[in-house]
């Protein structure tokens, strides 16, 4: 760069540094000019200094253009001034200079116009006053380390500076320094100018749905915490469809989306749904994939070499990180005030620590960030022993809270007051705001790293009697009641969760209503089913209608279940029978009445009743009617009506009508469609037609065709056909047509030519294309190639083709082996290494071992392994150590979907009527 370079802003001339409009570069020479005065050095002597030309130091000191960064640095270095503050002042004139040509109403401000701390970065100190730096009390971040992910971030920003829209979403736990490697990631793009946007008014989400519309070419989209735009189901499903809609629309980029989020967030959103359940976050999931840039919780050693480099040129901050941080790499849990935060846990007074904990329990089992301080000192109370709890004084809680919310390190409190505003009306006007303001009394936020290590060192506690009182005596939102009712439902504490639900169906929990209502409805209190079912369409919902009307259809009492249903659809719900339609003809076998009750819900409005209607008629063998029905169903919207009866003409054979529904589906915007016609087009030979069809839907977005015909070609024997097809489907977003390929040919046995088109297939990275292998010669049978290829990918890092290779070596006999690979992956953060090794050790006769391993996977994270332990004891006849087992899982409340049922049976059986907090089995109860 030359030296002498000055950036001129666009638009206008700035002729000199009063010009009315530009005050940051005001700000920037006055600061140059103080820093000349106090060296008592003049524009000549500087210059010969700094090697800078004469006219250029002029200029940067008097007018003319933005000086150049280098030329601000160079200056600042010179003239002894903060190198950082200046720097960060140039960005913010020369995005002001450029600003003023924008003029296009999009959300958010020039880059240079943020402070880190606004986006949520956190500050790792004050900087001490005096001197006239104008940096006198701001917060200040320490060097950064650019580390692995810094690269990824770096090539996002890199394509959208060259005018291409990119998304890369952070992922670690907390204070891993995901928003400080996304902010140092658009510095560059401030000197170009770009604007930021961060949506958070009135609430982040729907400030997001409001604007995402609105937003400009040259623009960064700020999703910090990213769950609370993707964790809503309606809400976030929106916000990612829109995003997706931003990023593929050429004419609206350059735009780049940082986000950030916690392991256990991305988990919920991109774990695929059980059968039967509804996906809640499938264009989340889809939005996600590929753009996952994972965050390590600790630096590397090149990390801290590069951390103590810039602590001996001077950063205070992290070179007193380093004297506690250096030993396990947590630099930037350190820098957030973390071993503080834990030091003032560990060593708090016994109330201090009893409200912490109980501030803990509450937000690991799902209870909302703001804790209400009423409910968290009568919480409290249990958590004391009986010693420490006599020794209390009148004045406990208020010395706890006080102590709680003193700062440490890095300005964090273990748990800090909430201020909330109320509602400012005008004199003489109710403010219902400022009324629960007053009524709910103080709240409190317990910070970040607590939260984040409560979940993990007390995932294994229920809470005891006084948590639960609390909770069902002072708290009053919905969601909060409904979360805890499903946390003491997971730890087998049955009354506290019928007590929990009934308080929540009071806040309002639709949810909770209907739970109730078919409690009460499987208790043989019918009446009271009834109440609460109609309590829940008071409140707009008339999902418990329709459960009460499929509990009576199946229990045999059909002039119920048709009230029921009608009263639903009266309600502005008509599918509540056509969902009855279908339990009258799947279950009862009864066509005629399904029928009848398809009719009535199209007569009230329906239009998934008349889907239904067309299916009932051709099951009947009367094809006209089911065809008027079907199209009845795509003129009122639903384009995949037709797809059925696509799909019965061409089993029978008759492929000419196929054809013409499969096209009218088409024209009516089905997918599946396409893939009829495109299979018809085959059937007849007509490859042309097929791949035009295909093509026409790859350019809209639709790539599955494509690869589907790659299959088909493949099928046929022509692989090179299959694979340009592939090829094709890839490029127009297809993740999975040449890895369809990969196994097609590999269960042809041609491993030859599936090795080969693995190395072009379209993997994440080198571990995904070694595993997906592995596991095809596993299925193959071909075990000692399936282990080879494991330990390939074990040796890029994958802690689970260790466990693979671990399972392979256990399913052999050598247990030996097996072991020390699953440890390996346990050491590693495997916990399913840790469940697998559990009944290992068992089986080997190790009872101690395998109960430690055991505990420990369900301190990681799941109660699988105490599940499967508690069933080997059983079967070996050792009834009491089994039950201490099963107690230990319903403490920690954490079986995976696969074994929640099956968990729930067995605490049934041992303890019918529940758990009390402490484990001892609950009495009868009404």
């Amino acid at each position: 760069m030359n030296t002498g370079e000055h950036i001129m802003p666009r638009g206008k001339h700035v002729h000199d540094d009063q010009n009315e409009g530009y005050p940051l570069l005001t700000e920037l020479r006055s600061r140059l000019r103080n820093g000349l005065a106090r060296q008592g050095l003049n524009q000549t002597q500087i210059a010969g200094r700094t090697g800078l030309g004469r006219t250029t130091v002029s200029e940067a000191l008097t007018k003319g253009p933005v000086p150049s960064l280098n030329t601000v640095v160079t200056l600042a270095r010179a003239l002894k001034l903060p190198v950082e503050d200046l720097q960060g002042l140039q960005r913010a004139a020369l995005a002001e200079s450029r600003s003023d040509v924008r003029g296009d109403g999009g959300p958010g401000r020039p880059i240079s116009g943020w402070e880190p701390h606004d986006l949520e970065v956190h500050p790792a100190g004050v900087a001490p006053d005096g001197g006239d730096t104008g940096s006198s009390g701001r917060r200040l971040l320490p060097g950064y380390v650019p580390r692995g992910h810094d690269l990824v971030l770096a090539k996002a920003v890199n394509d959208a500076t060259a005018g291409s829209s990119r998304m890369a979403v952070l992922v670690g736990t907390s204070s891993t320094g995901k928003t400080r490697a996304c902010w140092q990631a658009v510095q560059s793009l401030a000197e170009l100018g770009w604007w930021l946007w961060h949506p958070f008014d009135p609430t982040r989400a729907g400030a997001a749905l409001e604007d995402l519309h609105r937003v400009q070419p040259r623009t960064v989209v700020w999703l910090n915490e990213a769950q609370h735009y993707f964790g809503s189901p309606n809400e976030g499903e929106q916000i990612a469809a829109a995003i997706h809609r931003l990023l593929v629309q050429p004419e609206r980029g350059p735009v780049l989306v940082l986000g950030t989020l916690w392991p256990e967030y991305l988990a919920r959103y991109t774990d695929l749904p059980n059968p039967g359940e509804r996906d809640t976050h499938s264009r989340v999931r889809e939005l996600l994939a590929g753009r996952i840039v994972t965050v390590p919780e600790a630096f590397d050693k090149q990390a801290l070499a590069d951390a103590a480099v810039l602590a001996d040129e001077g950063d205070r901050l992290l070179a007193d990180a380093l004297t506690r941080a250096r030993a396990n790499g947590h630099l930037t849990q350190d820098l957030a005030g973390a071993p503080a935060l834990l030091e003032r846990y560990a060593h708090g007074s016994p109330g201090a620590k009893a409200v912490l904990e109980a501030a803990m329990d509450a937000r690991r089992l799902g209870v909302g960030l703001n804790l209400p301080q009423v409910f968290l000192t009568e919480a409290a109370t249990d958590y004391l022993s009986e010693t420490d709890y006599d020794q209390l004084s009148e004045d406990w809680a208020e010395a706890a809270f006080a102590e709680l919310s003193r700062p440490v390190h890095g300005k964090q409190a273990p748990l800090r007051r909430i201020t909330l505003r109320p509602e400012r009306c005008p004199p003489g006007t109710a403010s219902p705001g400022a009324t629960a303001f007053l009524a709910a009394g103080p709240e409190f936020r317990v910070a970040d790293y607590l939260e984040q290590h409560g979940r993990t060192a007390r995932r294994q506690l229920c809470p005891p009697a006084s948590f639960w009182h609390a909770a069902h005596a002072h708290l009053t939102r919905a969601d909060d009641l409904a979360s805890l009712t499903k946390a003491a439902e997971y730890r087998h504490r049955l009354q506290w969760a019928h007590h929990l639900r009934s308080r929540a169906a009071g806040a309002g929990s639709i949810d909770a209503l209907t739970e109730l209502s078919v409690l009460r409805e499987n208790a043989g209190d019918r009446e009271g089913a009834e109440v609460l079912a109609r309590q829940a369409m008071a409140a707009g919902s008339t999902k418990a209608l329709t459960r009460l009307a499929e509990l009576r259809e199946l229990s045999g009492d059909r002039v119920s279940a048709e009230t029921f249903a009608r009263q639903a659809a009266d309600a502005g719900n008509p599918d509540a029978l056509t969902h009855l339609s279908e339990i009258r003809g799947w279950v009862a076998g009864d066509r005629e009445g399904a029928e009848v009750l398809a009719r009535q819900a199209v007569a009230a409005g329906s239009t998934k009743a008349l889907t239904r209607l067309a299916e009932l008629r051709e099951l009947s063998g009367d094809w006209v009617s089911a065809e008027t029905f079907a199209r009845q169903a795509a003129d009122a919207g639903n384009p995949n009506a037709l797809d059925g009866l696509v799909a019965s003409r061409f089993k029978a054979g008759d492929f000419a009508s196929a054809e013409v529904l499969a096209q009218q589906a088409s024209d009516a915007g089905s997918n599946l469609a396409v893939a009829d016609l495109i299979l018809i087009r085959v059937q007849a030979g007509d490859w042309a037609t097929a791949e035009t069809l295909a093509l026409r839907a790859a350019g809209t977005g639709n790539p599955d065709p494509l690869a589907m015909l790659a299959t088909i070609r493949e099928e046929a024997g022509d692989q090179e056909g299959a694979e340009a097809l592939a090829r094709q489907a890839t490029d127009a977003g297809s993740s999975f047509a040449l890895t369809d390929l990969v196994a097609h040919r590999a269960e042809a046995g041609d491993w030859t030519s599936a090795e080969a088109l693995a190395q072009k297939a379209n993997y994440t990275d080198s571990i995904h294309r070694l595993t997906h292998l592995g596991d095809l010669r596993e299925q193959a049978g071909d075990l000692n190639s399936a282990e080879a290829l494991y330990r390939q990918a074990a040796d890029h890092g994958s802690t689970d083709a260790l466990t693979f290779v671990a399972q392979l070596r256990e399913q052999a006999g050598d247990l030996n082996s097996a072991e020390a690979l699953y440890r390996q992956a346990a050491d590693h953060g495997s916990t399913d290494a840790l469940s697998r090794l559990a009944p290992l050790k068992e089986r080997a006769g190790d009872h101690a071992g395998a109960e430690t391993l055991a505990r420990q996977a369900a301190y990681h994270g799941t109660a699988d392994a105490l599940f499967g332990l508690a069933e080997l004891r059983e079967g070996a006849g050792d009834r009491k150590s089994a039950e201490t087992l099963l107690l230990l899982a319903a403490d920690a409340g954490t079986p995976s979907i696969r074994l929640l049922h099956r968990a729930q049976e067995q605490f049934t059986q041992l303890w019918p009527y529940g758990l009390n907090p402490d484990g001892t089995p609950t009495s009868p109860w009404r």
